[in-house]
């Protein structure tokens, strides 16, 4: 027995020894197959950041997490660039947001960074996407979740720049069985304050001002987004999106010296309200069990904006010739857009992918400007800037678009967009003009996986960017009587053609070539001049009179060609204590053109007016950073430090050189289950301001200042409850997308 029992232990221990010998190789085999997921890739057409698997994700909202996502970087808290250059556009789940840029960025800043999977960056965006000039295209993609229930969040912010301005937010999000429902809404009232110091002149004539701006602004806005899942292949949706801006007694006060003398004080009055409501119809139909997809939007705009000022000029000398004057201006306008489109996307089981659509949008704007002079309490109108203005413009576009992968290291899209533009604008009473253009625009990409470590691609694609509305409008906004902001209906399109060659290295190191053409170039520019023409003396006699002006107008001037390199890296170091986002942007750029008249100036009888030419020739090199740093402070990942700095040297553009801009930022966040706890300071040192000097070869200048008081402290608390494992409605593109960004 004991022998039995001797053999059985031998044996047990044995089979013992060997299974803790398999076990041990098995964690081995384990450990040795255990693959950190990548954070930071290369994939066909954009660079993809899994925010999921990075520690920056936690504890912050959306808008800050795209801040210090590689190649994206936000100077003024308002706006997104990729490389520093070009303007974004946002989709959300490969679909267009329905909002306008403000209503946008404070979506942005109210979504917890929680809910985002990943963040796609398309530095030249295909076919398929409705983008102008050299925009990119910034794809955010929501995790994807399937429970039934509900989940919100409520935000609170209050920043301390010059003034205080508060701001609350709160979304909520509902599904239940085939209905999905999320909505958002936010308010907050803010004041810009802003200094001017500018001047003028040539070597006989000098002027120069200085001055404030203070602007109040009140804003509510939100969006509901119904979706109904008719069975498993159909599905219907339905947006509404609004946003509502008031900005009473904004006031522009500006003191004029000139020739060293003191002349006079301007200031402005300004009541403006903006209203802005969208609705959208989305039919998607499933065509097949691998990805293939119908999709058609039926979609309205309503957008009005009531602008009315005064405009007051108080003498500050005992010159007879320099005498009050005033005047009351009416800018409203009003935008109607009706849109559609149909996209199909295809997928076949060989892995091709074709995407086809077409789209068509009709947009009416009226703009009804009254201006008057106010002369001894008398209201007199001015004909010469008084006009209604009536904007009409038809695109219908179509596109097509085939992506294939040829081999495991090589993939292919080609495509392209052709888009027939009719347009009509009468300035009723005094001018019309029609302006009918057709565009093919090609699209090309290529990308090569040399090895798990290494990836090159090459991109090329074609762009119009179409004047905005606001600038078509032949309405102007003063500074002072004779220095003004002058809006052009005559711009034409500009045409862009962009070329990129990007480097990805270990998924962490990337190099970005660049190279944009744009023909028809427009910008703001500045043209000074005089007009002499009769006015009465203090006698009543009349006598001929010269006035200096500088009018910034936006028009056409020519060509440019923009040479961009960007390198960068994004990696974790310290078992992901410490995260880093470098990159620097270098830039060479060359600019040709003239503006040797005013393009919306009309005779007036009597009056002789002589404008400098403008040139713009010139060549210039220009560089600009950023560096973010976030740094884990606890082992239980609930204290972040956030240590970000940008900086852009000088840089040479249509109206002149802007001066190096700079800004440090610092932020502390504190986690508390569902609660979220920031403090951040943003240009703690106020360097993040415009200066910009230009100079023409006769020896004319005009030089800027604008300060904004740019240093400002932000806290922030939001608050998530809920269920937060709830699958969202589906973000749905709108039609008249394309048409939004231009309001």
């Amino acid at each position: 027995m004991k022998t039995q029992i001797l053999i059985a232990a031998l044996f047990f221990s044995g089979l013992a020894a060997a299974q803790q010998a398999k076990d041990t190789l098995k964690v081995k085999n384990i450990e040795a197959v255990n693959i950190k997921k990548q954070v930071f890739k290369k994939q066909s057409d954009r660079f993809i950041y899994d925010v999921a698997s990075s520690p920056i994700a936690k504890g912050t909202n959306t808008f800050n997490l795209l801040k210090q996502t590689p190649m994206i970087s936000s100077i003024d808290g308002k706006s997104l660039k990729i490389m520093g250059k070009s303007d974004v556009v946002i989709y959300i789940n490969n679909k267009k947001s329905n909002m306008d840029a403000e209503a946008l960025i404070e979506m942005l800043k109210g979504t917890p960074s929680e809910d985002i999977q990943k963040i796609e960056v398309i530095t030249t965006p295909g076919s398929e996407f409705q983008v102008e000039s050299n925009e990119g295209v910034i794809n955010i993609v929501m995790k994807k979740k399937k429970n039934d229930g509900y989940n919100g969040t409520l935000k609170m912010n209050n920043e301390q720049a010059y003034y205080n301005n508060p701001s609350a937010g709160a979304s909520f999000n509902f599904r239940k069985n085939k209905w999905s429902v999320n909505s958002n809404f936010n308010t907050g009232s803010w004041t810009d304050r802003e200094r001017y110091t500018l001047s003028n002149g040539d070597s006989t004539f000098r002027n120069e001002s200085f001055g404030f701006n203070s602007d109040p602004n009140k804003n509510v806005g939100g969006s509901v987004n119904i979706d109904y899942e008719l069975n498993k292949n159909h599905s219907l949706g339905f947006t509404y999106n609004m946003r509502y801006n008031k900005s009473f007694n904004s006031i522009l006060d500006i003191t004029n010296w000139e020739n060293g003398a003191l002349i006079n004080r301007t200031v402005n009055n300004e009541n403006a309200q903006t209203r802005n409501h969208s609705f959208n119809l989305n039919y998607e139909i499933k065509t097949d069990s691998i990805g293939s997809k119908l999709t058609s939007n039926v979609s309205y705009l309503w957008f009005n904006r009531d602008k009315m000022s005064t405009n007051e000029s108080f003498p500050l000398n005992t010159d007879p010739d320099n005498k009050y004057s005033a005047l009351q201006q009416s800018v409203p306008q009003i935008i109607n857009n009706y849109a559609a489109n149909i996209d199909y996307l295809k997928k076949t089981a060989k892995g091709s992918t074709w995407l086809m659509g077409v789209s068509y949008n009709h947009t009416n704007t009226d703009n009804d400007t009254k201006q008057d002079k106010i002369i001894n309490n008398a209201i007199i109108n001015d004909a010469n800037q008084t006009n209604h203005f009536i904007y009409k413009e038809r695109i219908l576009g179509a596109y097509i678009t085939y992506e294939r992968k040829l081999s495991d290291k090589f993939s292919g899209k080609i495509g392209s967009r052709y888009e027939i533009t009719r347009s009509s604008g009468e300035i009723l009473g005094k001018t019309s003009f029609d302006r009918n253009y057709n565009n093919l625009l090609p699209y090309l990409n290529l990308n090569y996986a040399i090895s798990s470590d290494h990836n090159l691609t090459y991109s090329f694609s074609s762009r119009i960017r179409r004047p905005r509305f606001w600038e078509l409008n032949p309405s102007r906004t003063y500074f002072t009587p004779n220095n003004y902001t002058q809006n052009n209906p005559f711009v034409l399109a500009s045409k862009f053609y962009n070329q990129e060659i990007s480097y990805m290295y270990k998924n962490a190191f990337f190099a970005n070539v660049s190279f944009n053409y744009v023909k028809d170039a427009s910008n703001q520019i500045p043209l000074q001049g005089s007009v002499t023409g009769p006015e009465n003396d203090e006698n009543g006699n009349p006598v001929m009179v010269t006035k200096k002006f500088l009018r910034y107008i936006r028009t056409n001037y020519g060509d440019n060609k923009q040479f961009g390199l960007t390198l960068g890296m994004n990696k974790s170091w310290f078992k992901e204590i410490w995260t880093t986002n470098y990159s620097v942007n270098l830039g060479y750029n060359i600019y040709k053109g003239a503006v040797t008249a005013d393009p919306t100036s009309v005779p007036v009888e009597g009056q002789t007016e002589v404008v400098e030419p403008y040139v713009i020739n010139f060549k210039n090199f220009n560089v600009s950073g950023n560096i973010n740093n976030n740094i884990r402070l606890s082992s239980n990942k609930d204290w972040f430090l956030g240590v970000n700095y940008y900086y852009g040297s000088k840089v040479k553009i249509e109206s002149g050189t802007l001066g190096v801009r700079q800004s440090f930022d610092v932020s502390l966040k504190k986690i508390m289950g569902n609660w979220t706890f920031v403090a951040e300071v943003y240009d703690l040192f106020n360097q993040n301001y415009n200066s910009i000097q230009g100079v023409q070869p006769n020896g004319s200048y005009n030089n800027v200042v604008n300060f904004e008081y740019s240093r400002l402290l932000n806290i922030g608390v939001t608050y998530n409850f809920g269920n937060q494992k709830l699958k969202k409605a589906r973000e749905i593109k709108s039609a008249n997308d394309a048409i939004k960004s231009r309001t």
